[in-house]
């Protein structure tokens, strides 16, 4: 199964800081999922990275984490963050994963 992460700074590419609290940009992200109708994961974290011009900049990242979407969905949900949010580009990652539920009605039973 593949498992795709969305990279989204939050520092605006043109003015190279953050314009909003993060709650906002969490808002933004949820209903970009929500609007897709797809399933995710995001947690809030910092980075670094060097930008189009050479130039290294620390700031609050999100990391929006999918397993299973088509990635021809994530692309499109990328490019809908990479602009909302004002971004001169975010990195997609692409790995694979093993994955299985544990479902909590065979967990019930097994205890009875």
């Amino acid at each position: 199964m593949t498992k795709m992460d969305i990279y989204i700074g939050l520092n605006d590419m043109e003015e190279k800081n953050q314009k909003f609290e993060n709650s906002k940009y969490i808002s933004v992200l949820k209903n970009v999922c929500l609007n897709y109708n797809v399933p995710f994961s995001f947690h809030l974290t910092e980075g670094g990275y060097i930008n189009n011009s050479g130039e290294y900049i620390q700031e609050n990242t999100l990391i929006l984490s999918f397993i299973g979407i088509d990635k021809t969905v994530v692309n499109e949900i990328a490019k809908d963050l990479c602009i909302f949010f004002h971004q001169e580009s975010v990195l997609i990652t692409i790995s694979e994963v093993e994955s299985y539920k544990i479902n909590y009605d065979n967990v019930f039973k097994e205890n009875l």
